[in-house]
């Protein structure tokens, strides 16, 4: 068993530490606040000291592992503080939106109004933002009764009553029509035109039908999307499931420009954009946060130009360069709600991949509570073939299609390049049929790596995982 010995609950507020002479996580009971940090005065420095202690974002708390300080690189986003009246400024994003009227000049009391929100694996301030949204909607003359809160799954999993509560509030949920996407529900969609593929590009009816849509979410750093946010609340957020596998086909996932931080020229960002158009004019509400889920920006107006904004002002602080490919990377999920399970665990694994060697390790810490999760697309793909060589053969012959099958493509591809080994609450059996070596201690691992190489091994850790864009400097 991995972590605290199995699957756990998502909703700990449990803190973890490893230690360097107790190779197995130990649970030491102590209060989420108390936030392990790395032992130096600047997180980028280093100390004379022999190990150093880094501290790696885990499910709701944090982890700790010791690292040999003279040979370890802590790749981070670039610090912005968060803002100091989050109501105040979100208010004042929407009286004076990007290329867009004010949104309360918008509204009238007959308006049919939809908020599209991300759901239980976003770390959106929904719990914040809609509230403060539906108060300054109401204020400006919108009528309850024509307000519906649409949850974005894309393709995931229905949220529960009790996560919808958790993520709105329970009053939003008790007063408000709050209603789960169907991505498998063709009456629930509206076809808008084809995908490149010739397939039916479906959004939900609601969506389309409404005559205010206010797409809302974050902006951070995206495995082969680009950037999160903008249109791809849209799409994929409310799309079809075959809408979906056609964009995040085989050929567009395998594109050089499907990245992280490439949208211009990115065949899947631009299709995404495309389709979301069509559903009409669209008012975005975007977020930048930080690693306290503090608002560091807000992003409001129109769905192209506010992205655009934001992504920009996100790039600055994300994207981070380093001379050389590192021989071991250590990365995460960002923890908590994104490293629920190990489909999402992918986008940590990528975010190591673009600075690791050629036959390389990345070592990803993510708690996947949810397990795999298990019986999902994914993890029934994964266990179809014996490797992932297998699996990349399979997704290739004519005519096939999976769900879910763009994360199991790119850690597959991942792997021709470097090993996988995950650190989980996981048992080891369903970790290895994911293709992926368990891992129970990283300060072991890393240890042992190092005992068996002639030559010094250069490490890096990504302790925010893919809030992070580390990538090689072309000039070194």
């Amino acid at each position: 068993m991995h972590g605290n010995g199995g699957a756990k609950n998502c909703g700990s507020n449990s803190q973890f530490r490893i230690h360097r002479h107790a190779p197995n996580l130990a649970h030491l009971g102590e209060d989420a606040s108390d936030e392990c940090t790395v032992d130096t005065d600047e997180p980028f420095l280093h100390t004379d000291s022999i190990s150093m202690k880094v501290s790696l974002a885990y499910g709701r708390g944090h982890l700790s592992i010791e690292l040999p300080d003279a040979d370890t690189t802590i790749i981070e986003p670039t610090p912005v503080p968060g803002l100091a009246d989050e109501k105040g400024s979100l208010f004042a994003a929407l009286d004076s939106p990007v290329a867009a009227r004010c949104l309360a000049e918008q509204i009238t009391e007959h308006s049919r109004i939809v908020i599209v929100h991300t759901d239980i694996t976003r770390a959106t301030p929904n719990d914040r933002l809609i509230p403060w949204l539906l108060e300054y909607l109401e204020s400006a003359g919108a009528s309850r009764k024509h307000i519906t809160l649409l949850n974005g799954l894309g393709t995931h999993r229905p949220n529960t009553r009790q996560e919808l509560e958790a993520m709105l509030t329970p009053e939003v949920v008790a007063n408000y029509r709050c209603i789960n996407h169907e991505p498998e529900n063709e009456a629930a969609l509206v076809q808008l035109g084809v995908t490149r593929t010739g397939v039916p590009a479906l959004i939900n009816r609601l969506v389309v039908e409404a005559d205010i849509r206010i797409i809302t979410g974050f902006i951070e750093p995206h495995f082969f999307a680009g950037f999160s946010g903008g249109p791809k609340g849209i799409m994929p957020g409310v799309a079809g499931l075959r809408t979906v596998m056609s964009n995040h086909g085989v050929e567009n996932i395998g594109d050089r420009r499907s990245t992280f931080g490439i949208t211009d020229g990115n065949p899947i960002w631009e299709e995404m954009r495309d389709i979301g158009l069509r559903a009409g004019p669209s008012f975005l509400i975007n977020v930048a946060l930080n690693e306290l889920r503090e608002i560091t920006g807000i992003f409001a107006g129109d769905l192209i130009a506010a992205h655009r904004k934001g992504i920009e002002f996100v790039r600055t602080s994300a994207m981070q360069k380093v001379p050389a490919p590192f021989d071991i990377v250590i990365t995460t999920n960002s923890g908590y709600p994104l490293d629920m399970n190990l489909y999402q665990a992918v986008k940590g694994m990528r975010a190591a991949d673009l600075i690791v060697k050629d036959g390389g390790t990345v070592i990803i810490a993510a708690e996947c509570c949810e397990g795999v999760p298990a019986g999902s697309p994914h993890d029934r793909l994964l266990r179809s073939v014996g490797s992932g060589e297998e699996l990349i053969a399979k997704l290739k012959t004519p005519g096939f299609v999976w769900p879910e099958q763009w994360q199991s493509q790119i850690q597959s591809v991942i792997r021709r390049r470097a090993e996988i080994h995950a650190f989980t609450a996981m048992d080891d059996e369903r970790i290895r049929a994911a293709h992926l070596i368990p891992c129970s201690d990283i300060t072991a691992l890393v240890a042992s790596k190092i005992a068996e190489s002639p030559h010094p091994l250069r490490i890096a850790v990504l302790p925010q995982g893919p809030l992070t864009i580390p990538y090689i400097d072309s000039a070194s």
